[in-house]
């Protein structure tokens, strides 16, 4: 385990400036809190945190980094608080502090790819700083480097498939090669044994037998260069187990048919000698066909700049060369991270630098359609957020999701039913917004069904079709309800008694396919009275005339039926159930409901009317009054108390004229009947603080 001094002279030698105050407050701090905690390998617990701050110093990080790296698990692990944290070491390491540990909840489901894919845009969505990322990277290898401890092998194996789907290609996509390299090989020995064993003994075997080989070949190209004035450090190796596994699984070849297991890394001075090596090199020895890659000239999108071939060497053996630059080198290995610590100079990155803008291209394109999916830009998910379910299921969601979405988004009958939800534990409305990383319990009752309100907040497709589906459903048997009374009140205006086929023979005359369907129509309207009198009776109309029966015929019940579904409560006049009612019929439209002495009446010459009544047992509506108060502190309390002591409910309330001694304000108030809102408007005109109120 480094020592504190050991560590923060790591950091003041890529980084003289640094802040070594913060590096030993961190140590300190970090040590004491995991006090005599131990891992499972019997080692301090503390030697972790310190051992992953050691990885990221390799990298030449920045010192609030480093300070991460040390303090990540204290949150998570011990009783350290984030306010703490803010406190002893600032704003930015609190935050990818707090960072780390989000990621560090997350309960991996790498049964299927889809998974483990959206997994990965989790991370990166939380990522904002990409330092948070490189932390938690480091952590997850230092972690495999100490997985043999672990003495559970079902424990070891899930950690290490969650290594090898999630971490492993999330190194990869930011350019960590070497990370990405190292976990694989460390996973690929936990998940195959065997095949890693096997492997391993028979690139021992081959070392045996020609055990300088390595070297030879890479001494043969050191020499061929040097003679033609190009410098050049050059090493090979034996590609990791993992590797040849992959290629003989792909190919479906043995080991004996493998032909190119060794690599070799040319690095060069400068971008111009690694064309001088590549044309040497090729007319020295045979290339392989099609096996050429220039990516120093064409980058791939995550930056990766090399030359790459494949040669044949003494003896028929295939031999693979990347030609680089040191510095094409450091970012080959390190990724984002060597290309702000090398190219760009900048020893305090922050969230707007370069290269997290880099992050982004990295996921931008690729060399295959299912690639391109896989890598699809970060700025997507932008505009994504991903939420838990209790069992730690990931949930991907729009932003701006609520926990409607979220419910219809896991089953369409949990969305029907849910009445509430816990956001973290807590208690919220179906309208609060989700953010990222939380976790989302949805609460449900078999009596629920879906409102017509929830459209005002629902935003994703599915929840949005669900609520639609229900309430056309819902709609379309009300309207048949109320057309079905329609129905009714236009069989007694008629001079006799109908045939018993004659609703069906109406229904052919009007062109519908069953009687459900003109019942809904006489409801929407999409036929006059007189259109159906004529359908069930041929000349009816012209009988009767415009003075038929209709004033003696009884107001029909809506009693039953859903406002905002069969009907509609006019805005202008807010009636409730005991106020005296009329609805107003237009072609493909709902009836709405007016108060009988509604001044919008007279302005209503192109809808029929139709004689309303509430039924019994209403369910109450929403009434508007207008409050004067007199403007003097406390008068819009002693309101609201009167409100609530009736059981009442407000709706909404806004603040309509004020002047010097009085002010205004609007009330929308849910009540039960007439009644209750007459008893209300005489306990509020009771009151010392209010001057009148009158219904709206």
């Amino acid at each position: 385990m480094l020592r504190q001094y050991e560590l923060v002279d790591r950091v003041l030698s890529y980084d003289p400036n640094a802040d070594e105050a913060l590096l030993n407050r961190a140590y300190v701090f970090s040590l004491q809190a995991h006090g005599s905690q131990k891992r499972a390998s019997g080692d301090p617990y503390f030697s972790h945190p310190i051992e992953v701050a050691g990885i990221l110093t390799d990298l030449r990080l920045d010192d609030e980094t480093i300070a991460t790296a040390i303090l990540h698990d204290t949150i998570e692990d011990t009783v350290a608080t984030p306010a703490e944290i803010q406190r002893l070491f600032g704003d930015n390491v609190a935050r990818m502090v707090d960072g780390v540990t989000k990621l560090s909840k997350i309960e991996a489901q790498t049964e299927s790819e889809r998974a483990a894919e959206n997994l990965r845009k989790f991370l990166l969505a939380m990522s904002d700083d990409i330092r948070v990322l490189l932390v938690k990277l480091a952590d997850r290898l230092h972690n495999m480097r100490t997985l043999h401890h672990i003495k559970n092998e079902d424990k070891r194996r899930r950690i290490a498939r969650e290594t090898m789907d999630i971490y492993a290609p999330l190194a990869e996509r930011i350019g960590m090669y070497e990370f990405m390299r190292e976990m694989q090989s460390l996973a690929f020995r936990q998940l195959e044994p065997d095949a890693f064993s096997s492997i391993t003994k028979r690139l021992e075997l081959l070392n045996a037998g020609d055990g300088d080989r390595i070297a030879k070949i890479a001494a043969s190209m050191r020499a061929l260069l040097l003679r033609h004035g190009v410098e050049a450090d050059i090493w090979g190796r034996e590609k990791h187990p993992y590797s040849i596994w992959r290629k003989m699984s792909e190919r479906h070849i043995s080991f004996e048919q493998l032909s190119d297991i060794m690599a070799f890394r040319v690095i060069v001075p400068n971008e111009e000698d690694c064309y001088r090596a590549l044309g040497l090199i090729h007319r020295r020895w045979p290339t392989v066909p099609m096996r050429f890659k220039d990516y120093v000239s064409t980058p791939k999108r995550n930056g990766y700049r090399s030359l790459h071939t494949t040669i044949m060497h003494a003896e028929n053996t295939r031999v693979e060369i990347q030609i680089r630059t040191a510095e094409m080198h450091a970012e080959a290995e390190h990724g984002l991270a060597a290309h702000w610590a090398y190219k760009q100079g900048k020893l305090r990155p922050d969230t707007q630098v370069r290269w997290i803008a880099d992050l982004v291209e990295i996921l931008d394109a690729a060399e295959s359609p299912e690639e391109l999916l896989e890598h699809t830009k970060m700025a997507m998910y932008a505009d994504r957020i991903f939420a838990f379910t209790p069992r730690g299921e990931l949930i991907q969601l729009p932003k701006g999701a609520t926990p409607i979405d979220f419910a219809y988004a896991l089953h369409t009958d949990l969305g029907d039913q849910a009445v509430g939800a816990k956001i973290n534990g807590r208690v919220v409305p179906l309208r609060a917004p989700i953010d990222n990383g939380d976790q989302v319990q949805i609460l449900r009752s078999k009596a629920q069904r879906p409102q017509p309100q929830w459209l005002n907040f629902a935003i994703t497709g599915k929840a949005r079709a669900a609520i639609r589906r229900h309430l056309r459903i819902k709609e379309r048997a009300e309207a048949q309800a109320l057309g079905k009374k329609l129905y009714d009140q236009i069989v007694r205006r008629l001079p006799t008694a109908l045939a018993e086929d004659a609703l069906d023979t109406a229904t052919r005359r009007l062109k519908l396919p069953d009687s459900a369907a003109l019942l809904e129509a006489i409801a929407r309207r999409r036929f006059t009275d007189a259109e159906v009198m004529d359908a069930l009776m041929p000349g009816a109309s012209a009988v009767l005339g415009d003075a038929g029966p209709a004033a003696a015929l009884a107001p029909i019940s809506i009693k039953g039926l859903t406002p905002g579904v069969a009907f509609d409560l006019a805005e202008c006049c807010h009636a409730v159930p005991g106020d005296r009612i009329v609805g107003l019929r237009r072609p493909n439209e709902g009836i709405e409901v007016h108060k009988i002495d509604c001044a919008t009446l007279k302005d209503s010459d192109d809808a029929d009317w139709v004689d309303l009544a509430w039924g019994d047992r209403n369910e109450g509506a929403v009434a508007r009054i207008a409050v004067q108060l007199k403007n003097e502190p406390g008068a819009l309390g002693v309101v609201a108390t009167i409100i609530g002591a009736h059981k009442a409910n407000i709706i909404n309330m806004r603040l309509d004229n004020r002047d010097t001694g009085y002010h205004t304000n609007v009330i929308d108030i849910e009540v039960r009947d007439l009644t209750h809102l007459t008893r209300l408007i005489a306990a509020l005109r009771a009151a010392d603080a209010v001057s009148a109120v009158e219904r709206g």
